[in-house]
């Protein structure tokens, strides 16, 4: 696994320092504009174009060398960010500025996260899949809590300018491990290229194995039901903290330490023998972790389960990618994943969308005192403001419970490991 933790390190490296000049640029926005939508706008730039992209930087994965695709999506991460440092240092950046840098890394990010991931399949070894992709929620986590940390620390000195000169330097690390590593490339198809065609080919490998459709399709379904949570995360806590922008940061900072417990012990255990148990049982326990939370009315419940519920996303994720790693041939890998990640990136979106006119048109009236709510879940859920969101958000958590439990009942999914042949011996 040496080359794989040498780019995994300058990755991380990168992903702090992306860390770091996101929050410092979420202060900027802020100070200029004092408008959250300002800074919704900056995520809906990136998320969007990105989304948007996602098919076609499955079928390039697939067309071209992943290891220069790697570098020209850290390339362009890294000229966008020198094109911001300049305009900032000339006195002309904007915000609209931010919002054509946030969707030109969102659409070579997306590329580069692909080839990187599409490549683990060759440079690691299979019984190594669950700890190498548990690394990858370490990053993320990890890079959650250090990037804003350090960002916090040194931008009242350093400000913006100082931020983005250490981005830069990131990048450039990260940069150096992919031009100095050797990268394994699978046999690429000698076939004219034709995007509809060769995606295609990828829905077609899906739609003829059950099994893999079976885990997209449960995923997608959890991804919706965890989306409405998600949505109701924040205004639930500041509606039954009275406000409380310190309440909010606890119980976020308590999500990053979670998942990195979590990444660190999939890291050294390995996982379970059979992962769509952890693919399972972790949807389970994150639907549980999400019914306490919801019963809750302080940090005293709060925190341990938003401990549990980011605790149990390692096991869940790094279970789920290892069979997808490991039942997709390398040369598939990136348009099978971008349909994978299309799929379930759109769950996002609706679930956000169906949750808040829910709660605030329906739920949270009728949870006010004397609603009609009040007399079935008043005694568990309380009353007043936030008591609404809170239901809601019971049910979405009780619909990811079952969709854990339901994947159990599809004999194709819960045999997806010994009926599917692994791609290297079906290749033989």
């Amino acid at each position: 696994m040496r080359t794989f933790l040498t780019i995994w390190l300058g990755q991380l490296g990168s992903s702090v320092g992306s860390r770091m000049t996101s929050f410092a640029m979420t202060l900027w926005v802020w100070d200029l504009t004092q408008q959250a939508t300002a800074l919704a706008l900056v995520g809906f730039f990136t998320q969007l174009p990105q989304m948007l992209a996602t098919p076609f930087a499955g079928v390039i994965v697939d067309r071209y060398s992943r290891k220069q695709l790697m570098m020209v999506g850290d390339a362009v991460a890294a000229l966008s960010t020198v094109v911001i440092l300049w305009l900032h240092i000339s006195n002309h950046l904007q915000i609209w500025h931010l919002y054509g840098a946030g969707a030109i890394n969102g659409m070579f990010g997306q590329l580069q996260q692909l080839s990187y991931t599409a490549s683990m399949t060759l440079m690691v070894p299979q019984r190594h899949y669950s700890r190498a992709l548990s690394l990858n929620f370490l990053s993320g986590y990890g890079s959650g809590i250090l990037g804003p940390a350090i960002a916090g620390a040194i931008y009242p000195v350093v400000g913006l300018t100082g931020i983005l000169l250490v981005d830069l330097v990131t990048f450039a690390i990260a940069t150096l491990t992919i031009l100095l590593a050797t990268i394994p490339q699978p046999q690429i198809s000698a076939a004219p290229f034709a995007f509809c065609q060769d995606l295609g080919v990828g829905f077609r490998y899906l739609c003829e194995r059950p099994g893999l459709m079976g885990i997209l399709v449960t995923a997608a379904l959890f991804q919706l039901a965890f989306q409405m949570t998600a949505a109701l995360h924040a205004p639930m806590i500041l509606a039954r903290s009275g406000g409380s922008s310190q309440i909010l940061a606890t119980v976020y900072a308590t999500s990053g330490v979670g998942g990195v417990m979590g990444a660190l012990l999939i890291t050294t255990w390995g996982g379970p023998r059979s992962r769509i148990h952890g693919v399972l049982l972790g949807m389970i326990g994150a639907g549980l972790s999400r019914v306490g939370f919801s019963l809750g009315r302080s940090l005293v419940l709060w925190m341990p389960m938003q401990f549990c519920l980011a605790f149990n996303f390692p096991l869940m994720g790094s279970s789920g990618n290892a069979i997808w790693l490991s039942k997709v041939p390398p040369n598939l890998q990136g348009r099978v994943f971008s349909i994978s990640i299309l799929i379930k990136g759109l769950m996002a979106p609706i679930g956000r969308l169906v949750a808040g006119p829910l709660a605030d048109r329906v739920f949270e009236p009728a949870m006010m005192p004397g609603g009609w709510l009040v007399p079935l879940f008043g005694p568990l859920f309380g009353t007043g403001r936030g008591a609404g969101m809170a239901v809601l958000c019971g049910f979405a958590a009780i619909a990811m419970i079952l969709v854990g439990l339901g994947g159990y009942l599809y004999p194709p999914l819960r045999n997806v490991e010994s009926t599917l042949a692994d791609a290297s011996e079906s290749s033989r």
